[in-house]
């Protein structure tokens, strides 16, 4: 899968912003739309959904500033000066309306969603065998969902694409509130599972898998308060033995060690200088990469004084994961995206989407306090060589189990989206920033070009 030049596909070239509507359909995937026809045009067109998860406004970088540099864990290295400013406002909940992260983030995620609508809407009338046509729909599904899925966390009031969209007066622009969008991205990856294998071998591996649809089944689910339909989620990927922690915690990093025993979904990165490369060296450890980082435009991300100090005596994740350059003096960054590169944002490590350690913390957040939950966490804390906790170890359920992902997961964008489905992100936030628990916003702006253009029809979230 990784080898895959998804840069060169001109099925997918993309194209400038609609100026008539929102761009739930970018123009290039409408013009080529006669030409999904054929096994190899389709064949294209899902790893084209692949490369949508690359893409600037999601994975590529966006998604990671709106969510892990709002938390707690990471800071904005750039400083608040000129090209910095817009990301030391998202930093510090401050962010306008008019802000490029927010428009790349719109705009990129449903890029991707079109892209999933056309092969959802024409592969049944396609010439591709019956087999592979179940998988490329599963593929579709589940990356539509984790476009949508990432949309609710950060939007919260989105419109729900669901088809293919030919001109303007296709678009759906009704706004549906992030308890809707998940009870329909719950509908899909329950469609989903069934239509994928559960492993790859060869050059599929890195595809998405019916494990991967569980895992991020169990974590809707979560967010949408159904404990139980999670652990049943949850269960499933245990139950397939087809995952494992890593024996080392610093065998999850680089290249060397990807697609591994715990890995559940990771999107796919190949340096070389072919522009599929990623650049989270860059912006996770800046400082000692080849760009420059602080004041150079790259969105460095430092950690916070915060997050260092939840690292507890003897745990091995914090010498495995944290460089402190002494030159700076004493920034601190994440070894988690160290990479070898010829030049710049082309490092070729990838990026974790899921991991199973996330399903074992989750299912321990399904089950609350109770003595299997404790066992989930402890295998956990076991590879970090911490000593096992249980109902006796001071603190509540939730905290233990929050302070544990937070550490676990450091750098991997899960923080903030931890501290809203616990029911905790104002008041972690508004000590963290010293500031009213009021200046806090769980939502960010629907981005203001979109509402111009919608005639009235999209609403601002509050607070804006």
């Amino acid at each position: 899968m990784k080898k895959y030049l998804l840069y060169a596909l001109l099925i997918l070239v993309s194209s400038s912003c609609s100026k008539e509507f929102t761009e739930l359909s970018p123009i290039s995937e409408r013009n080529i739309q006669s030409a999904y026809k054929t096994q190899a045009d389709f064949a294209v067109a899902v790893n084209g959904l692949y490369d949508a998860l690359q893409l600037n406004g999601t994975y590529g970088k966006t998604y990671l500033l709106l969510n892990e540099m709002r938390s707690d864990n990471t800071l904005n290295g750039g400083g608040c000066n000129g090209i910095a400013q817009s990301l030391c406002e998202v930093d510090l909940f401050k962010e306008i309306t008019t802000a490029n992260e927010l428009s790349s983030a719109w705009s990129d995620s449903y890029r991707g969603i079109a892209r999933c609508n056309i092969i959802l809407d024409k592969i049944d009338a396609s010439a591709v065998p019956d087999a592979l046509k179940k998988r490329y729909k599963g593929e579709a599904l589940y990356i539509r969902s984790l476009l949508y899925y990432n949309l609710a966390i950060i939007f919260g009031n989105i419109p729900l694409q669901l088809t293919d969209v030919a001109s303007p007066a296709d678009v759906d622009l009704k706004q549906y509130p992030a308890s809707d969008i998940y009870k329909q991205v719950i509908t899909d990856l329950v469609a989903a599972e069934p239509l994928l294998p559960a492993k790859y071998t060869g050059a599929d591996i890195g595809r998405v898998t019916s494990g991967a649809v569980n895992t991020l089944l169990g974590k809707v689910y979560l967010t949408n308060g159904d404990k139980t339909s999670a652990i049943a989620a949850l269960n499933k990927v245990v139950d397939s033995k087809n995952y494992s922690l890593a024996t080392d915690y610093a065998k999850l990093w680089g290249a060397a060690n990807e697609n591994g025993p715990e890995s559940i979904f990771e999107i796919q990165y190949k340096t070389g200088g072919q522009g599929e490369g990623s650049g989270y060296f860059e912006y996770f450890a800046s400082i000692i990469g080849r760009a420059g980082g602080v004041g150079g435009g790259n969105a460095p991300m430092n950690m916070t004084p915060d997050l260092l100090a939840a690292y507890k005596t003897g745990d091995l994740r914090f010498t495995k994961s944290v460089f402190t350059n002494r030159r700076t003096p004493d920034t601190t960054y994440s070894l988690k995206y160290i990479s070898t590169q010829t030049t710049t944002f082309d490092g070729d490590n990838n990026w974790y989407v899921s991991r199973y350690a996330d399903v074992l913390l989750m299912l321990a957040e399904a089950l609350g306090e109770t003595t299997q939950a404790y066992a989930y966490i402890n295998q956990v804390r076991a590879r970090a060589g911490l000593p096992a906790i249980s109902s006796t170890t001071p603190g509540t359920f939730a905290q233990k189990l929050l302070d544990e992902r937070r550490v676990e997961f450091a750098l991997e964008n899960h923080r903030w989206q931890d501290l809203l489905r616990f029911g905790v992100a104002k008041a972690t936030m508004a000590k963290q920033l010293a500031v009213p628990e009021a200046d806090i916003r769980l939502l960010y702006a629907i981005p203001q070009k979109e509402i111009d253009v919608s005639n009235g029809k999209l609403v601002q979230n509050p607070g804006y």
